[in-house]
Protein backbone atom coordinates (compact mmCIF):
# COMPACT_ATOMS: atom_id res chain seq x y z
CA UNK A 1 0.00 0.00 0.00
CA UNK A 2 1.09 3.34 -0.24
CA UNK A 3 2.36 6.07 2.08
CA UNK A 4 -0.57 8.53 1.21
CA UNK A 5 -3.05 5.68 1.55
CA UNK A 6 -1.64 4.13 4.94
CA UNK A 7 -1.21 7.85 6.67
CA UNK A 8 -5.05 8.39 5.25
CA UNK A 9 -6.53 5.66 6.65
CA UNK A 10 -4.93 5.86 10.10
CA UNK A 11 -5.91 9.66 10.19
CA UNK A 12 -9.51 9.22 9.36
CA UNK A 13 -10.10 6.11 11.36
CA UNK A 14 -9.05 8.57 14.50
CA UNK A 15 -11.36 11.02 12.98
CA UNK A 16 -9.25 13.47 11.68
CA UNK A 17 -8.80 14.97 8.42
CA UNK A 18 -5.82 14.61 6.23
CA UNK A 19 -4.36 18.17 5.51
CA UNK A 20 -1.12 17.67 3.34
CA UNK A 21 1.88 15.04 3.66
CA UNK A 22 5.47 16.06 3.15
CA UNK A 23 8.79 14.27 2.96
CA UNK A 24 11.49 16.40 3.43
CA UNK A 25 15.53 15.94 3.45
CA UNK A 26 16.72 14.07 5.87
CA UNK A 27 14.03 11.33 6.11
CA UNK A 28 11.87 13.97 8.22
CA UNK A 29 7.91 13.05 7.24
CA UNK A 30 5.79 15.54 8.11
CA UNK A 31 1.83 14.90 8.56
CA UNK A 32 -0.62 17.39 9.12
CA UNK A 33 -4.42 17.19 10.46
CA UNK A 34 -6.89 18.63 10.96
CA UNK A 35 -10.32 18.42 12.61
CA UNK A 36 -13.36 17.17 10.40
CA UNK A 37 -15.85 20.29 8.98
CA UNK A 38 -19.15 19.31 9.53
CA UNK A 39 -21.17 22.14 7.29
CA UNK A 40 -24.38 22.03 9.61
CA UNK A 41 -22.50 21.93 12.82
CA UNK A 42 -20.41 24.83 11.97
CA UNK A 43 -22.17 27.49 12.65
CA UNK A 44 -23.93 26.22 15.56
CA UNK A 45 -20.71 25.30 17.67
CA UNK A 46 -17.37 27.11 19.07
CA UNK A 47 -14.63 26.65 16.51
CA UNK A 48 -12.39 24.03 17.62
CA UNK A 49 -8.88 23.12 17.11
CA UNK A 50 -6.08 20.71 16.73
CA UNK A 51 -4.54 20.40 20.14
CA UNK A 52 -0.94 18.56 21.35
CA UNK A 53 -2.77 15.60 22.55
CA UNK A 54 -4.77 14.89 18.97
CA UNK A 55 -0.82 15.33 17.73
CA UNK A 56 0.55 13.05 19.90
CA UNK A 57 -2.39 10.38 19.49
CA UNK A 58 -1.56 10.50 15.64
CA UNK A 59 1.98 9.89 16.22
CA UNK A 60 1.64 7.16 18.04
CA UNK A 61 -0.32 5.23 15.67
CA UNK A 62 1.45 6.26 12.56
CA UNK A 63 4.79 5.09 14.25
CA UNK A 64 3.13 1.95 15.08
CA UNK A 65 1.62 1.16 11.39
CA UNK A 66 4.66 2.80 9.60
CA UNK A 67 7.39 0.09 11.00
CA UNK A 68 4.80 -2.74 10.74
CA UNK A 69 4.33 -1.73 6.75
CA UNK A 70 8.18 -0.50 6.90
CA UNK A 71 8.02 2.53 5.69
CA UNK A 72 11.51 4.25 5.74
CA UNK A 73 11.88 7.77 7.56
CA UNK A 74 14.10 8.97 10.48
CA UNK A 75 11.67 11.70 11.71
CA UNK A 76 7.98 12.08 12.16
CA UNK A 77 6.01 15.26 13.18
CA UNK A 78 2.94 15.71 13.16
CA UNK A 79 1.00 19.20 13.40
CA UNK A 80 -2.53 21.27 12.72
CA UNK A 81 -2.45 23.27 9.79
CA UNK A 82 -1.73 26.47 11.68
CA UNK A 83 -2.97 30.09 10.46
CA UNK A 84 -1.49 29.75 7.37
CA UNK A 85 -3.26 26.71 5.96
CA UNK A 86 -2.83 25.08 2.73
CA UNK A 87 -7.15 25.02 0.87
CA UNK A 88 -6.45 21.87 -1.89
CA UNK A 89 -9.94 20.58 -2.13
CA UNK A 90 -13.54 21.88 -2.93
CA UNK A 91 -14.63 20.91 0.62
CA UNK A 92 -11.95 23.62 1.95
CA UNK A 93 -12.83 26.01 0.00
CA UNK A 94 -16.56 25.86 1.15
CA UNK A 95 -15.20 25.87 4.75
CA UNK A 96 -13.64 28.80 4.48
CA UNK A 97 -15.82 30.72 2.68
CA UNK A 98 -15.89 34.58 3.57
CA UNK A 99 -12.09 34.28 5.01
CA UNK A 100 -9.19 36.22 3.79
CA UNK A 101 -6.97 33.89 1.69
CA UNK A 102 -3.52 34.02 -0.54
CA UNK A 103 -4.26 32.86 -4.20
CA UNK A 104 -1.02 31.83 -6.56
CA UNK A 105 -2.10 31.29 -10.41
CA UNK A 106 -0.56 28.42 -12.72
CA UNK A 107 0.03 31.26 -15.02
CA UNK A 108 -0.23 35.23 -15.21
CA UNK A 109 -3.14 36.68 -15.92
CA UNK A 110 -2.15 37.87 -19.55
CA UNK A 111 -4.28 39.76 -21.93
CA UNK A 112 -7.38 39.03 -19.21
CA UNK A 113 -6.19 41.28 -17.01
CA UNK A 114 -8.42 44.33 -16.77
CA UNK A 115 -8.42 47.47 -15.11
CA UNK A 116 -5.79 47.87 -12.54
CA UNK A 117 -4.34 45.05 -12.56
CA UNK A 118 -1.08 43.98 -14.03
CA UNK A 119 -0.97 41.73 -16.72
CA UNK A 120 1.87 39.48 -14.64
CA UNK A 121 0.38 39.36 -11.70
CA UNK A 122 0.00 35.65 -10.08
CA UNK A 123 -0.53 36.41 -5.99
CA UNK A 124 -4.11 37.79 -4.59
CA UNK A 125 -4.75 38.74 -1.28
CA UNK A 126 -8.64 38.91 -0.97
CA UNK A 127 -11.76 37.59 0.26
CA UNK A 128 -12.92 34.46 -0.78
CA UNK A 129 -16.55 34.06 -2.09
CA UNK A 130 -18.62 31.97 -4.34
CA UNK A 131 -17.98 32.96 -8.31
CA UNK A 132 -21.05 35.79 -9.24
CA UNK A 133 -20.53 35.22 -12.72
CA UNK A 134 -23.66 34.61 -14.73
CA UNK A 135 -22.81 31.22 -16.40
CA UNK A 136 -20.66 29.91 -13.36
CA UNK A 137 -23.30 30.97 -10.50
CA UNK A 138 -23.32 28.23 -7.98
CA UNK A 139 -21.51 25.57 -9.97
CA UNK A 140 -18.90 23.81 -7.64
CA UNK A 141 -15.30 24.69 -8.34
CA UNK A 142 -15.88 28.33 -9.50
CA UNK A 143 -14.85 31.11 -6.95
CA UNK A 144 -13.64 34.22 -6.51
CA UNK A 145 -11.77 36.56 -4.26
CA UNK A 146 -12.38 40.28 -4.05
CA UNK A 147 -9.99 43.11 -2.78
CA UNK A 148 -9.07 46.50 -3.58
CA UNK A 149 -5.08 47.58 -3.91
CA UNK A 150 -4.87 50.66 -1.39
CA UNK A 151 -1.78 51.97 -0.59
CA UNK A 152 -0.29 50.49 2.73
CA UNK A 153 -0.57 53.20 5.35
CA UNK A 154 2.33 54.35 7.61
CA UNK A 155 2.06 53.65 11.52
CA UNK A 156 1.31 57.48 13.09
CA UNK A 157 0.28 58.75 9.66
CA UNK A 158 -3.01 60.59 9.26
CA UNK A 159 -6.05 59.06 6.35
CA UNK A 160 -8.28 61.56 5.24
CA UNK A 161 -11.86 61.36 5.88
CA UNK A 162 -12.24 62.36 2.17
CA UNK A 163 -9.94 60.72 0.45
CA UNK A 164 -11.76 58.01 -1.94
CA UNK A 165 -11.91 54.17 -1.20
CA UNK A 166 -9.82 52.10 -4.07
CA UNK A 167 -12.01 50.65 -6.20
CA UNK A 168 -12.87 46.60 -5.17
CA UNK A 169 -11.62 44.03 -7.55
CA UNK A 170 -12.67 40.43 -8.29
CA UNK A 171 -10.93 37.71 -9.67
CA UNK A 172 -12.73 34.22 -10.51
CA UNK A 173 -10.74 31.20 -10.86
CA UNK A 174 -11.06 27.54 -10.74
CA UNK A 175 -8.70 24.86 -8.94
CA UNK A 176 -7.35 24.02 -11.54
CA UNK A 177 -5.93 27.22 -12.30
CA UNK A 178 -4.19 27.51 -8.88
CA UNK A 179 -0.87 26.68 -7.94
CA UNK A 180 -1.59 27.47 -4.50
CA UNK A 181 -3.58 28.73 -2.24
CA UNK A 182 -3.89 29.33 1.81
CA UNK A 183 -5.53 31.42 4.72
CA UNK A 184 -3.57 34.46 5.10
CA UNK A 185 -2.19 34.29 8.13
CA UNK A 186 -4.08 37.39 10.04
CA UNK A 187 -2.84 37.80 13.65
CA UNK A 188 -5.31 39.70 15.70
CA UNK A 189 -3.70 40.53 19.29
CA UNK A 190 -7.04 41.89 20.62
CA UNK A 191 -8.92 38.52 21.24
CA UNK A 192 -11.18 36.67 18.96
CA UNK A 193 -14.47 38.46 17.99
CA UNK A 194 -12.62 42.13 18.51
CA UNK A 195 -13.22 44.21 15.01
Amino acid sequence: MALQDIVEQIVTGLGYDLVEIERSAGGLLRITIDLPWVPEASSSLPEQFVTVEDCEKVTRQLQFTLEVDGIEYKRLEVSSPGIDRPLRHEQDFERFLGSVIDVTLKAPLGAAATGQVNANRKKFRGTLERSENAENAGKAGHWQIVWRDEPDVKPGARVSKKREAAPLQALGFTLDELREARLAPIVNFKGRGAA
